[in-house]
């Protein structure tokens, strides 16, 4: 089975339009079209970019806690990785997602340009080729 992980950036972006590309991501891993791979870590970077004044004036703290919370039930959560990144990522604090990626075998999707570049050397995709990859037509 595909295992993914989804940078906070699509995790957001999910919680902010919930008939977007990434809602329909989390939908797709609901149906088990995939399995999604989280860590402290990035629950971390979550729970604190859910935090932040512009991101909490639209998504209210009790509904970013759940869905915190929800991720770390549902998703398979694993330890962070011990293991250094295969690759750099143009941006240091990115560099843990492709660790993770790299330690569980899973795809890194993200809609970071600076990421998604890296899908020459990496398995990087942003989440509307992974949509069309698991067959939505509407991607």
């Amino acid at each position: 089975m595909l295992r993914v992980v989804l940078d906070v950036n699509v995790l957001i972006a999910a919680v902010l339009s919930s008939g977007g590309t990434p809602a329909r991501l989390l939908l797709a891993w609901q149906r088990g079209a995939f399995e999604l791979i989280v860590s402290p870590a990035l629950l971390a970077e979550l729970r604190r970019a859910l935090g932040y004044p512009k991101l909490a004036a639209r998504i209210p703290p009790e509904r970013a806690d759940a869905f915190a919370a929800w991720l770390a039930r549902e998703a398979e959560l694993v330890a962070d990785p011990e293991t250094p990144a295969p690759i750099a990522s143009p941006d240091p604090g990115d560099t843990y997602l492709l660790a993770l990626a790299a330690a569980e075998r899973a795809m890194l999707v993200t809609g970071d340009k600076h990421l998604a570049d890296l899908g020459r050397t990496f398995p990087v995709r942003t989440p509307a080729t992974l949509l069309a990859m698991l067959g939505d037509n509407d991607a």
